[in-house]
């Protein structure tokens, strides 16, 4: 039998109801391996131990009886930490909000307690979801379960690293430029960021409100697609929340799909690191092999997507944090204040020019669209940096394809497309039109199986 921390959540739901597996024993497995191995990955901020074996235990016996909920029912889960769990601070991994605990849970924690999910913990991210690894806060960064010399990705950089690990099979983080994705590619697991509004917000610490989303975070794309079927849906009390269709596989598998090469992303545009050209041009081409219809696509440059959503980011942000700039500058890391400050020069001329020019890339990205079923883009355009090495970490962090899906607001998905010389993870993403979430995740499905895609990077123990 595989390890119990390898397990997808489908193989766990088989066990518990063979009888060859418990909640509890699953949990207790767990919290023993955070126990042994966290202090190396810094996955957590918090873990609710005691909460979670009372669930689990609940869970176990609800599913002895019978009364299985679904695919989630005793399932472990980490929650990025700004995201509200009632009764465990919301500390955005600051400074700032040291202490502030959360008096209800937010929407997406309670539907993965109404599906009996298990809510393990408060996973590390960076400082208010923003920047990178800063060594100059209350909690250390977490670190690459590859090779923990290296950076795991950001800003859902505990969900990413703890998934990659071993601690837990399903994880939520949030996406605003890339955050659900760079994880991802950087630790070799399945992203989504779902279709803007598909998903609610409310409860979650906003870091820029027209660009933020909540997605599923997972070691396979079959649980990626279980974790958002739980949080997904209409929230009456999110303005930002949308009524959407129910999510149902397609069924279409590779052959015969049309897929959209967008190449200029990482030829031209932003060159990329010869071992992740090469791995797109492999996924390219197995794609192919298994019958889809490849072909190059042309979007608006994507330093113009970067420049558009760099000033509504900073501009929404600091919004946000202004206050706290003003009477507590130093209780922030000094990339995060850095960063924030960078809205305080933005005019409303600027601002306004910036979703002017959001407007026409939706535009571009739609009409693209309409050719093809899905493109096919780089996600990092560079194997994971060295954590220590700070110059390196700012020089890659920015070298990415994944805000343009921020910016329209279209479904994304990033995951591993092989591994680098050095065994790191190399990536590829794939986004779809709006609400096409279960396309994106069928063909995520098919790559895995067709692509023999090495094991997740389990940490080893000493």
């Amino acid at each position: 039998m595989k390890p119990l921390h390898s397990l997808g959540v489908t193989e766990i739901g088989a066990a518990y109801r063979e009888g060859t597996l418990t909640p509890p024993r699953l949990l207790r497995h767990l919290l023993d391996r955070i126990e042994r191995l966290d202090q190396r990955v810094h996955a957590f901020i918090q873990v609710d131990a005691e909460a979670a074996m009372l669930a689990a235990e609940a869970a176990g016996a609800e599913i002895a009886r019978g009364r299985a909920r679904g695919p989630l029912h005793g399932i472990p889960v980490g929650i990025k930490d700004i995201i509200d769990v009632a009764g465990l601070p919301t500390t955005c991994h600051s400074r700032i909000l040291l202490g502030n605990v959360a008096a209800t849970d937010a929407t997406v924690v309670a539907r993965l307690r109404a599906a009996g999910a298990i809510i393990i913990g408060k996973l590390s991210t960076h400082e208010f979801a923003l920047g990178g690894p800063a060594f100059d806060l209350p909690f250390p960064p977490a670190r690459n379960p590859w090779n923990t010399d290296h950076h795991p990705g950001g800003s859902s950089s505990g969900s990413g690293a703890g998934l990659a690990a071993g601690l837990f099979p399903l994880a939520l983080g949030t996406d605003t430029g890339g955050s659900v994705r760079n994880p991802a590619s950087q630790c070799g697991i399945v992203g989504l960021k779902p279709t803007y509004g598909l998903v609610s917000r409310r409860g979650v610490f906003p870091l820029a409100f027209t660009l933020d989303h909540v997605g599923p975070m997972a070691r396979r794309a079959e649980d990626a697609a279980l974790l958002l079927q739980a949080i997904a849906g209409h929230d009456a009390l999110d303005p930002g929340s949308v009524p959407a269709p129910l999510l149902r596989a397609t069924g279409a598998g590779i052959a015969g799909l049309r897929v959209g090469f967008v190449r200029h992303f990482h030829e031209t545009d932003m060159p990329a690191d010869p071992e992740v050209a090469a791995a797109l041009e492999r996924a390219a081409a197995l794609l192919s092999a298994e019958g889809a219809i490849v072909r190059d696509v042309t979007l608006p440059s994507l330093n113009d997507f970067a420049a558009v959503n760099r000033a509504i980011l900073h501009a929404e942000a600091y919004a946000i944090h202004a206050p706290w700039l003003r009477d507590r500058p130093g209780d922030y890391a000094q990339l995060t204040r850095s960063s924030l400050l960078t809205g305080a020069f933005l005019t409303a001329d600027d601002y306004i020019q910036a979703q002017r020019a959001r407007g026409w890339m939706i535009e571009r990205v739609e009409q693209a669209l309409d050719e093809v079923d899905v493109l096919l883009t780089a996600s990092s355009m560079d194997p994971p940096a060295r954590i220590e090495d700070a110059a390196e970490v700012a020089r890659t962090y920015p070298r990415q394809a994944r805000t343009p899906f921020n910016v329209t607001g279209h479904p994304a998905l990033a995951m591993m497309a092989g591994l680098s010389s050095g065994g790191l993870p190399l990536s590829v993403q794939f986004a779809a039109g709006y609400f096409q979430e279960a396309r994106l995740l069928d063909l995520a499905a098919a790559f895995e199986r067709v692509a023999a895609l090495p094991s997740c990077g389990m940490l080893e123990e000493e």
